[in-house]
């Protein structure tokens, strides 16, 4: 066995599978990505379509694979609901190809290996606590704000499941039970009010209501309102955009309230902030904190540190991975 082989036979797959693509990624005992693959996902095609995508992800990395011979522990993270306990895909709204699907063992049948399959947000949770922002932590709340918001409770580097796997859908809780409708059929969870599409939905709304303002939020959407994203949102308030520093405060101020409960609730040793609409909210971190003990019982909420997460568009990838270390495994 060469030095390069035994070095890979403490490496991982990580599978992560999305609205719209299949990424899969070799990862060492330390949490560093090797190489990685991308291929395009059809979530609303058939069953069988949507594992020939996971399959043809994972196949493209074994190319590449510097131990042809290996038998690959496998992690897949995927959109909930889903049961980490059998592995089974349950009815995940985005990807509606799947229904009570058994993928881990799909996956398992066809690469004779250990495979596990969990939710993509506590999945990234687990690995920023085991290799990321978290470490060192023993009680971490990860949270990623992207198009929705998902979030993964980590108690002594492990996933926190509940009684059948369906705990922590932090993203759905209501803070405003006037607010607008969520795709989960609640009224004003955070999700609803702080992820990305809600950002630029907000936006949009704003741009409708104030007609003849300039924006450069406009400009960045070619005049077209119904085209502001939220990232388009960030830059116009990095370039001194005034109604775009409205929306993101506002947004800031619900995201405030949100993880005074989540204190209160779990009072965990760090808050860990990922996905996609991180980026444009780490400036508004110190307002966070300034804001957390008017929304907080507990006094010393202010000693309980918000940082970046370390993984961006790869968290799946490490999140994969991360459930197959021994020191994450439940």
């Amino acid at each position: 066995m060469t030095t390069t082989q035994r070095e890979a036979s403490t490496w991982a797959i990580g599978v992560d599978v999305g609205g719209t693509k299949v990424a899969a990624g070799f990862v060492d005992a330390h949490g560093e990505i090797h190489e990685h693959t991308r291929v395009p996902m059809n979530p609303h095609g058939t069953a069988e379509e949507g594992l020939a995508a996971v399959t043809a992800a994972i196949d493209e990395l074994l190319k590449l694979a510097p131990d042809k011979e290996a038998k690959w522990r496998i992690g897949i993270c995927a959109p909930g609901p889903l049961d980490p306990h059998t592995g089974v895909v349950l009815n995940p709204p985005n990807v509606t190809c799947w229904r009570n699907y058994p993928l881990a063992a799909e996956i398992a049948r066809r690469y004779d290996g250990s495979v596990k399959l969990e939710n993509d947000a506590k999945s990234a949770g687990l690995a920023e606590a085991l290799w990321g922002a978290g470490r060192g932590y023993r009680n971490v709340f990860y949270t990623c704000i992207g198009t929705g918001i998902g979030a993964g409770i980590l108690f002594d580097g492990r996933i926190y499941h509940g009684r059948t796997g369906a705990a922590d859908e932090a993203g759905h809780m209501v803070i405003d039970y006037h607010g607008p409708v969520c795709g989960c059929g609640k009224k004003g969870c955070i999700e609803a009010l702080a992820s990305g599409t809600s950002i630029a939905r907000k936006a949009q709304a704003r741009l409708a209501q104030s007609t003849g303002q300039e924006s450069a939020m406009l400009e960045l959407a070619g005049g077209k309102i119904e085209a502001v994203t939220s990232e388009m949102v960030g830059r116009a308030y990095a370039a001194g955009d005034s109604l775009a520093k409205e929306i993101l405060l506002e947004t800031v101020g619900v995201i405030t309230i949100w993880l005074g409960n989540i204190v209160d609730l779990l009072e965990p040793e760090v808050i860990i902030i990922g996905g996609g609409v991180a980026p444009m909210l780490n400036r508004f971190f110190g307002e966070i904190r300034k804001g957390l003990p008017a929304w907080c019982m507990n006094k010393r909420c202010g000693e309980i540190p918000i940082v970046p997460a370390r993984y961006g568009v790869e968290s799946g990838i490490a999140g994969g991975a991360a459930l197959c270390s021994t020191a994450g495994a439940s």
